[in-house]
């Protein structure tokens, strides 16, 4: 042991220890200087917290009395909370998957070949009606070198056939089967859910477990079944939501699997999970560390107790935050979840394209999605750490009570019968519903922001456009998007110009010096772009404004509350006689709003109103289809 020599600067030991109460004393004297918060002790602590989906909170400090009590295990052994395998994703990283779900086989074949050629690890092909044809399956293969690179398939209901194709282009190219790697895909229970039909899960259900005996047999390093949780996560549910939906989906496979005669320990086996990576980076990290813990336990209750109990995981950048317009900032996004995905730990990453809401990708689009993994593994050095999250107070505490609300979900499922059940009564679809229209409310009072969407609209930027998808499977749980509100507000604009010629238009009346009005004009230009509404910055005064806003339907006063007090009841009146329909305020009228309202204002702009009732009305009003 090095004995570190007697400098005379002993690190940090001249520095008394800091308590919990002292920080919260200094919490309390900002609240109150600020005039937030009157509240002290803990009361202040908890006014700084955020709220959470699945009713957690993050509080704005975390010490080690936060931490949760159980043992997080290490590396590779149960709980598995840290990581799969002993050594996580070090040193090479994660294995980059890219999908692929275009109908046309010759182009996919290029696709997957540039893909594998340029840094990916594995193929996911969607086969069936919503991609490929099965029958092409071996032309979009050509070329690819079997042994070495996993497929993964989706092919919903046509999954018997898809596998039968799979396996014969094995055997035509003499691919020994203790080589072959990758996926089969199955997964009933995630079809129900997608097409609300389930005639075909039954026989679903026998044909995976007729594979799942010839797969364990002589193929260790392939997997008949996927657990999917995207449809949960695309119908807008929370993270314990998709974790609980995807533990009683696995169970449900547990039992098909040993009714069929499978151990146990095999049937685990059998399974790959897939779950959504989000931009929230650190809910993201805490949902796939609570994943395997929950899995373990699961797997422990089977009698399972060997590696078949570490989850296999494979990550996807959520659907649901891919914004159709100015869809550049979606690499931003996919950039933190594929982050998040990889020190969550990961087994597998599938970064979709930046243009991925808008139809098939291009080569570029493809390109960066690859490439975003490999500067994460390759300049980020993620993977060089083995749980790198791990150890944080906040991430373990969220880990924790994750797992708890996802375990809590799951055994309400499994009281109401299982998940084929929960999908077909109604539980699993209200209960999401219902989480989306809270989320809904937050997005439309830009609590949620969504850059290019909500907030920084760009009304003059061109769309990008793109060959359409095969088609999707419909008919089951809705599929939402963060942007779905403001793309309809957007999309009644973009018809409206090409009917007229121009966007609608709504004035600024600007009262006052710059200074007074630029604040709240330019917060007001912002919300009424993110409906489609092109402002018109006019200044105005009590005698001009008459003059100035004539013919304008929709006029917004803009200045301070100084020249509010001094101007806005003469010019809300002016504005009005010259024929406005509705008049706005931008900011909070507080003692003016009598007055103010009976000169003619009918409506506020503030942060945290409603914007996409607002903006409706507006378009309502300047008669906009």
């Amino acid at each position: 042991m090095t004995v570190q020599p007697d400098d005379g600067l002993p690190l940090a030991a001249e520095f008394p220890d800091v308590t919990r109460e002292q920080w919260q004393r200094l919490v309390e004297n900002v609240l109150r200087k600020s005039g937030a918060s009157e509240a002290t002790g803990t009361e202040a602590e908890e006014a700084l917290s955020t709220a959470l989906e699945d009713g957690l909170r993050t509080r704005p400090l975390y010490t080690a009395a936060d931490a949760p009590g159980g043992p997080t295990g290490f590396p590779g052994f149960a709980p598995y909370v840290r990581g799969a395998t002993p050594k996580g994703n070090a040193p090479a990283g994660w294995d980059v998957r890219q999908q692929h779900r275009g109908a046309d086989a010759a182009g996919t074949n290029e696709a997957v070949l540039a893909d594998l050629e340029n840094g990916a690890g594995s193929v996911w092909l969607v086969l069936g009606r919503a991609g490929l044809p099965v029958s092409a399956l071996g032309a979009a293969l050509e070329g690819v070198y079997l042994d070495l690179a996993p497929v993964v398939l989706d092919a919903g209901e046509e999954f018997d056939a898809a596998a039968t194709a799979l396996f014969q282009v094995h055997a035509d190219r003499a691919v020994p089967p203790s080589e072959v790697s990758g996926n089969l895909g199955a997964d009933p229970l995630g079809l129900l859910a997608r097409t609300g039909d389930a005639g075909p899960t039954a026989g679903l259900l026998d044909a995976a477990a007729d594979w799942a005996h010839r797969v364990a047999r002589d193929r260790p390093r392939l997997r008949t079944l996927t657990v999917d949780a995207l449809p949960y996560h695309e119908a807008g549910g929370s993270p314990a939501e998709e974790l609980g939906c995807s533990l009683a989906t696995a169970v449900a496979y547990l039992r098909r699997l040993t009714e069929a005669g499978l151990s146990a320990e095999d049937a685990c086996r059998q399974l790959e999970f897939r779950y959504a990576a989000t931009a929230d980076q650190f809910v993201t990290i805490a949902k796939l560390r609570a994943a395997r813990r929950l899995w373990a336990r699961v797997a422990e209750a089977c009698g399972v107790t060997s590696g078949a109990a570490a989850q296999r995981q494979h990550a996807v950048t959520s659907p649901v935050m891919m914004a159709r317009r100015d869809p550049w900032v979606n690499m931003l996004r996919t950039t933190v979840a594929t982050l998040a995905a990889g020190a969550g730990g990961a087994d597998a990453v599938t970064v979709l394209p930046f243009d991925h809401a808008a139809g098939l990708p291009d080569a570029f689009a493809r390109r960066i999605a690859r490439n975003t993994s490999t500067i994460v593994i390759e300049e980020a050095h993620v993977a060089r750490v083995i749980d790198p999250a791990g150890g944080s107070w906040y991430v373990e505490r969220l880990t924790d009570e994750l797992a708890h609300a996802a375990w809590a979900w799951f055994q309400e499922i499994e009281r109401a019968g299982g998940q084929k059940a929960a999908l077909r009564d109604g539980t699993v679809r209200e209960r999401l519903a219902a989480t989306w229209a809270r989320r809904a409310e937050d997005l439309a009072h830009r609590r949620e922001p969504v850059t290019g969407v909500s907030e920084f609209p760009l009304l003059t930027e061109e769309p990008v456009r793109r060959e359409p998808v095969p088609g999707e499977l419909s008919g089951g749980l809705p599929r939402v998007r963060r942007d779905e509100a403001y793309e309809e507000l957007r999309a009644r604009s973009d018809a409206h110009l090409a009917a007229t010629g121009e966007r609608p238009k709504a004035v600024l009346a600007a009262l006052g010096s710059p200074a007074a009005h630029t604040a709240r004009a330019t917060f007001a230009a912002n919300l009424f772009q993110a409906g489609g509404v092109e402002p018109v910055l006019t200044p105005v005064d009590a005698d001009t404004a008459a003059d100035a806003v004539r013919g304008a339907a929709v006029v917004c006063l803009c200045s301070s509350d100084r020249v509010y007090a001094e101007q806005a009841e003469a010019v809300a009146r002016a504005v009005r006689g010259a024929g406005a329909r509705r008049v706005l305020l931008a900011g909070r009228p507080g003692e003016l709003r009598g007055s103010l309202e009976a000169a003619g204002v009918d409506g506020y702009v503030v942060a945290g109103g409603d914007a996409v009732a607002l903006l409706t009305g507006v378009l309502d009003e300047l008669g906009v289809k």
